[in-house]
């Protein structure tokens, strides 16, 4: 299916993996939810799976969680793609797993001071691979609370409450105030290009922004309209 897509794409197909982490999604699904350690060596393994079918000649592997014997896969993608995206920052296998791997570098929203540090790992684990950090590409996850008025930052603060504290009853300046610490952008357009700003400067490429309300596209055009041109050249 991936080479399938990146072919009816023209190349603008990304193979997205990780190791996974939302168990309750898993049970909803009838999926199983290994250990960690066993996820990590699944996702090592599908990564040399892939990898040995998207090759021309036919596919023999022999590992502990999957096994082909002389495997072709058609049709194939052309030959480099698709690129390989690794989500996740875990400082010990994750970004290992980029820096032997991966062609871009994922991550759920990290303050830019958290991200630093976290690029200092990477950086350290293609040191001990014999790889370029500057080859891999960087992107990440994030939520926001954007948007053209106070109600609507404050609205999208109390949407994003669950994932920044258990305690009620926090004021707004308290929720933005936990929010920018996590890494999310807040405020005006002009205070969310400059959270934008400094992760440019770390080397973050793309940044997907989440979209928190669905019964209107007030916040994406205001992104489109006042935030994308801010960053433009960031």
């Amino acid at each position: 299916m991936a080479a399938q897509l990146d072919l009816l794409s023209a190349g603008r197909f990304t193979m997205g993996v990780g190791a996974g982490w939302n168990e309750p999604e898993h049970a909803a699904y009838g999926l199983p939810f290994p250990p960690t350690k066993e996820r990590f060596e699944r996702v090592e393994e599908a990564i040399q799976v892939m990898r040995a079918l998207w090759r021309a000649e036919p596919a023999t592997f022999e590992g502990r969680h999957y096994r082909l014997r002389d495997a072709e896969m058609l049709p194939r993608p052309r030959e480099g793609r698709p690129p390989l995206l690794i989500g996740g920052a875990g400082e010990r296998r994750t970004l290992r797993l980029v820096a032997r791997y991966a062609d871009e570098w994922n991550c759920l929203m990290l303050s830019p001071e958290k991200y630093a540090a976290k690029v200092g790992v990477l950086e350290r684990h293609c040191e001990a691979e014999g790889r370029d950090p500057a080859t891999i590409r960087r992107s990440m996850m994030m939520f926001g609370a954007v948007g053209p008025t106070d109600e609507r930052v404050a609205r999208s603060l109390q949407e994003l409450a669950p994932m920044l504290t258990r305690r009620e009853g926090l004021t707004t300046a308290e929720l933005g105030e936990r929010a920018r610490a996590r890494g999310a952008a807040v405020g005006s357009a002009e205070q969310a290009a400059e959270t934008l700003g400094r992760l440019a400067e770390l080397g973050v490429a793309e940044v997907q922004m989440q979209h928190l309300f669905f019964d209107d596209d007030e916040v994406p055009i205001y992104l489109a309209e006042e935030v994308a041109p801010l960053v433009a050249n960031a």
